[in-house]
């Protein structure tokens, strides 16, 4: 196998590089095409296509790139047929055709237009906003449905919250990281729209400084970065009662509003149910949205460390109301108020969100890799040896523990190992974290 040494620093090597190319590697008509698939699953049929430029074009979309002169750039390899000027093609399964505008060749940051392409070429169409990446470009319905073979890209599991430098540029940094999601599929974006943060998420520390990189120097971007947030939860251990009297008199009509409510814990992921159980009109039936309304402003921003809470009842049972003072936002006031003494007296917890981790490494890193695990407060579950001396370790960890997991993964294993997550469950956090997260909250001041 011939071995070629470059450097991209310094350009040494790649003309040899370049010659080897063209001297051992087949041309197009010579090669081995990819093998497409027509549907999908179990019953999607293989199909090759022939480097013929005279049949159906078939072409695959293997890289996006957004010039700012030229605009959106699709890079496609064409395998099949001939693309012209005005030659009208499809987007996968699209029902609604494209008209070929203006077909480039690139050569390395310049292109230039060219009037055809051949099955072969390397080619790319501008301004087409509805193509992808991944996507297959054909000139006849006969290729609906065709695809390659998906890459196995590796997950995106180092993330960086991110914020724009300066107020006002929000809508610019949104477009910019559309962007590069386009152009990058190994860069994922999130919006965390309970914690409110945009979440950058790429494969390690140097994948996002490069894509920071960008957002400055190509979008004229600056934005403040610091570690993702951790989605707690708050809820209650136990059942308890609550009772609040807002009363207000400031010189005209006053406002009146008692609430008498009780809380309990539901089962885990049940998520929140509110009972009307008032009798005989102690709070009339048209003021017990406000109590509900109360009791979701609670519910929403926090009751001992500011998140959501959640696997919680909340049953009205009881109150008073005044013919003249009480109004709806008496009983708002009434409601969210009664909700948080009951709170305080239903021993509250905070929960945590656990992940489902599958970390692969080779068999001698697993010692490591699980006493690191366990470190974190993990939970091994269990390992499973597949091909390649690799071991398969499944492990049940609290997210918070995870944000030093990447780098120090690659530096246990040499590189070699990667990782897998998804959300399991919520657990209670301990004492000391709990405790540390309600003394950093600090609760907004409101009147009585």
């Amino acid at each position: 196998v011939p071995i070629c040494f470059t450097s991209a620093r310094t350009g040494a090597g790649v003309q040899e590089l370049l010659d080897a190319a063209i001297r051992l590697l087949p041309n197009p008509a010579e090669g081995n095409p990819p093998e497409f698939l027509k549907g999908e699953g179990d019953s999607a049929e293989p199909v090759t296509v022939q480097a013929d430029t005279d049949q159906h074009v078939v072409g695959h979309v293997f890289k996006i790139i957004n010039d700012p002169y030229v605009g959106k750039l699709s890079v496609f390899r064409l395998y099949q047929g001939t693309v012209r000027r005005d030659t009208q093609l499809y987007i996968g399964d699209g029902r609604k055709p494209f008209k070929v505008g203006h077909l480039f060749k690139l050569f390395g940051k310049d292109h230039s237009e060219i009037d055809e392409g051949i099955a072969g070429d390397i080619c790319a169409v501008a301004k087409v906003e509805e193509i992808h990446y991944d996507a297959v470009l054909h000139d006849s319905h006969d290729e609906d449905h065709f695809h390659l073979r998906p890459v196995a890209m590796p997950s995106a599991m180092f993330g960086l919250a991110i914020e724009p430098a300066t107020r006002g540029q929000e809508q610019k940094l949104s477009t910019a990281l559309h962007k590069l999601g386009e152009e990058d599929p190994c860069l994922r974006i999130e919006h965390h729209a309970e914690l409110n943060e945009t979440v950058m998420m790429g494969l390690g520390d140097l994948h996002l400084r490069v894509m920071l990189e960008r957002l400055r120097d190509r979008f004229g971007v600056d934005v403040q970065t610091r570690p993702p947030r951790i989605a707690y939860r708050e809820t209650v251990s136990m059942q308890a009662e609550g009772h609040h009297r807002h009363k207000k008199q400031t010189g005209g009509a006053g406002q009146f509003g008692e609430v008498s409510l009780r809380v309990r814990p539901l089962e885990r992921d049940a998520g929140f149910q509110f009972v009307d159980a008032v009798v005989g009109g102690a709070i009339p039936h048209n003021l017990i949205p406000a109590v509900e309304k109360g009791v979701h402003q609670v519910l929403h921003g926090g009751a001992i460390a500011g998140y959501p809470l959640q696997d919680i009842e909340v049953t009205v049972h009881d109150g008073k109301h005044h013919p003249v003072d009480s109004k709806e936002v008496a009983f708002v006031t009434a409601g969210k108020k009664a909700f948080l003494d009951a709170i305080a007296k239903a021993r509250p917890i905070l929960l945590e969100p656990i992940v489902l981790m599958e970390v692969t490494v080779p068999e001698h890193y697993m010692g490591d890799v699980t006493t690191s695990l366990a470190g974190k407060r993990g939970r091994i579950n269990g390992t499973d040896s597949i091909k390649g001396g690799e071991i398969v370790i499944q492990a049940q960890v609290p997210q918070a523990e995870i944000g030093e997991f990447p780098t120090e993964l690659k530096a246990m294993t040499q590189g070699q190992g990667r990782y897998s997550m998804e959300l399991s469950h919520y657990d209670p956090v301990p004492a000391q974290v709990q405790k540390q997260l309600m003394d950093a909250w600090s609760p907004k001041a409101e009147e009585d």
